[in-house]
């Protein structure tokens, strides 16, 4: 299980299922959420099988010739540990090879389906930990700050043309004033 303050849950499971009943699994997915990715892989354990199984029956002939040996010997002391120690060496192997045979049964018989499993990401923000009217608030400040700053750049341009026509506006009124007083 995956979780965090700022992320969004997920989970990942591993399911056992029989090799018989792996598509129609596969198919009962769909109906919980989207299947994003499916992989499937398989692996033939048929050559290994009847290569253990050819080994236990070799490995249980030479154990029924020990045991014959053994029962039928009465030679020295040290020739009948052997025996008793190859045999030993044996039924150890018998043991190894059925553990292994019971392995790949198994692994023929059941499937392994990995699934993960997320939330959605929530519907008010895109993504998980940020608040939309945090967002929000910070824009109306930048766009504050942009007018603020365009103000003051247009003041640049306002102010020498405002003194341009207030000059001409200056000359315009005194020349009128003038004109007046001269015909007067």
């Amino acid at each position: 299980m995956n979780t965090g303050e700022y992320a969004v849950r997920s989970a990942t499971l591993e399911l056992k299922i029989p090799a018989a009943r792996f598509d129609e699994a596969m198919n009962t997915l769909s109906p919980i959420g989207k299947v994003e990715q499916s992989n499937s892989t398989a692996e033939d354990v048929g050559e290994e099988f009847v290569d253990v199984n050819a080994r236990v029956a070799n490995a249980r002939r030479l154990e029924e010739r020990l045991v014959t040996l053994l029962a039928t010997r009465t030679g020295k002391l040290e020739d009948v540990l052997a025996v008793e120690r190859e045999l030993a060496r044996v039924r150890e192997e018998i043991e190894r090879f059925e553990g292994r045979l019971r392995f790949l049964k198994s692994r023929v018989s059941m499937s392994t389906l990995s699934v993960t499993v997320h939330e959605k990401a929530p519907l008010v923000s895109p993504t998980p930990g940020t608040s939309v009217l945090g967002e929000a608030v910070k824009a109306m400040w930048r766009n504050f700050v942009h007018l603020v700053a365009s103000v003051i750049a247009s003041l640049g341009v306002v102010i020498p043309v405002a003194a341009l026509l207030g000059a001409a506006a200056w000359a315009w009124r005194r020349r009128q004033r003038g004109g007046r007083s001269g015909g007067a």
